[in-house]
């Protein structure tokens, strides 16, 4: 907490985020709690409802409980806008209402609005609220559309539109939730629709808005001259030149290992037609990354390919996305920060330009905080689960990432192994930095002129 001019203490834009999806999540286990949320119209036990609302709100797919079968429709319909209110983000949401309701929008508000999507300005708050929504309903609503051509035959035009907005909205949230039943979209393993249009989802989602913004810029200013000026790429941000190209890097490559490693497995590719065993490692690259579909159960894949999901989960999507996990960007900046030290160069350069020291710091702190709180649920869970050390190390990166693939042992984890999961994808929603500020008290700055610099000192690495 802040203090004020007056000595007291005040909240500040993080915690104000973090306590925000607290209370949503809470809210959504009292209500997916009560007796009509569940079809047998009796109360939920308080561990499944508050771990379904923390899987919802944090996009992240692991449910103790199977969503068709256990949840109403009313209950359904609670998951759906908790999965809507964790993808586009506590703060965007409750600013939204507040412009359809036409309140002023203060500088307390923007600079939640700043924090939320780390942007380095004020400067177009509302429009940054406004763009994150339409973008985001745009895409949900074309995906519920081409959903439908498929749904609406199986299922009927009620059911079936029906489960094409809820499966529309999961993917493109990064979520992984269905109400298909226990084995996610498998039944849809061989059908292009389904695969092409969630993969697109996925990634729409998880590629972050900040590039949405960049590429619509760009085509703005393209249409508005009558020309398109020189490569497309070259005129893309930093920023997004690396979420971009290491998305495509991670999506390819982990396919192309994945095809490799699986080809001949006759439990996963191997009795599958050529073009449906590249559909399917695709999806696989794709869905690892914080998405948490399965069109081939997890634990049927080769140790080779474990490994890969492991770090595809662990990276995740891209900043300002629905997606989990440390982040492309993050992944990127660690290499080029190697690969300079090793090169024996000053200064870490991406595409031509000079990376400040503060972001590389900002790099490592999440990477080490995330593999601090990963070995330390790992710890927990070994010490009171009867699971293999496999299994629960899958477990708890898929809930860092906030995936939510598993190789099935989430609706048998003790109550103290489900409290561990749910403060995992929290934290991985949330952010481990943003955690860790909005839990620590830190002291009022004090004035530069009073501050003595150190010495410095130097210590042997390797």
């Amino acid at each position: 907490m802040k203090e004020n001019k007056d000595g007291q203490r005040r909240i500040s834009s993080v915690q104000v985020i973090v306590f925000g999806f607290l209370m949503v999540i809470i809210a959504g286990a009292i209500l997916l709690w009560l007796p009509i949320s569940s079809v047998e119209r009796e109360f939920t036990s308080p561990i499944d409802a508050l771990f379904t609302a923390t899987t919802s709100v944090c996009v992240t797919g692991l449910t103790t409980v199977t969503t068709a079968a256990h949840w109403s429709m009313f209950g359904k319909v609670v998951i759906l806008i908790l999965i809507q209110l964790g993808g586009l983000g506590v703060v965007c949401v409750g600013i939204g209402l507040m412009l359809i309701m036409k309140k002023k929008i203060t500088m307390r508000e923007r600079l939640l609005i700043q924090t939320a999507y780390n942007l380095e300005n004020i400067d177009g708050m509302v429009r940054v609220i406004k763009n994150v929504s339409f973008g985001a309903f745009m895409a949900e609503g074309i995906g519920a559309v081409f959903y439908a051509f498929v749904f609406v035959p199986d299922y009927g035009w009620g059911k079936g539109i029906w489960y094409s907005i809820f499966h529309s909205v999961s993917a493109f949230c990064n979520a992984g939730i269905d109400l298909l039943g226990d084995s996610s979209l498998c039944m849809y393993r061989d059908n292009i629709v389904i695969n092409v249009v969630t993969m697109l989802l996925i990634v729409t989602g998880g590629i972050g808005f900040i590039v949405w913004w960049d590429i619509k810029k760009i085509f703005v200013n393209s249409t508005h001259t009558g020309k398109i000026k020189g490569q497309l790429f070259k005129r893309l941000s930093v920023h997004s030149k690396v979420a971009i190209v290491t998305s495509l890097i991670c999506i390819i490559g982990g396919a192309a290992v994945i095809f490799i490693a699986e080809y001949d497995n006759p439990d996963t590719l191997g009795t599958m037609k050529t073009g449906h065993k590249i559909m399917s490692s695709l999806f696989e690259s794709v869905t690892t990354r914080t998405a948490g579909f399965a069109t081939i159960p997890q634990e049927l894949f080769r140790d080779t390919t474990y490994m890969i999901i492991l770090f595809f989960m662990l990276v995740g999507g891209s900043p300002m996305g629905t997606a989990g996990g440390f982040k492309t960007t993050t992944l990127a900046l660690i290499f080029f920060s190697v690969k300079s030290t090793v090169k024996g160069k000053k200064d870490t350069e991406v595409f031509g330009r000079k990376i400040e020291s503060e972001n590389i710091k900002t790099a490592l702190a999440v990477l080490s905080i995330i593999s601090a709180i990963v070995f330390a649920a790992v710890l927990l869970l070994v010490a009171i689960e009867p699971f293999s050390l496999k299994d629960i190390v899958f477990e708890t990166i898929s809930a860092m990432g906030t995936v939510g693939l598993t190789r099935g042992i989430t609706p048998m984890l003790s109550t103290a192994g489900k409290i561990i999961i749910c403060f995992v994808m929290f934290a991985g929603r949330i952010g481990p930095i943003s955690l860790v500020m909005a839990f620590s008290i830190r002291k009022k700055k004090e004035n530069i002129s009073n501050m003595r610099e150190l010495a410095k000192a130097r210590i042997l690495i390797g």
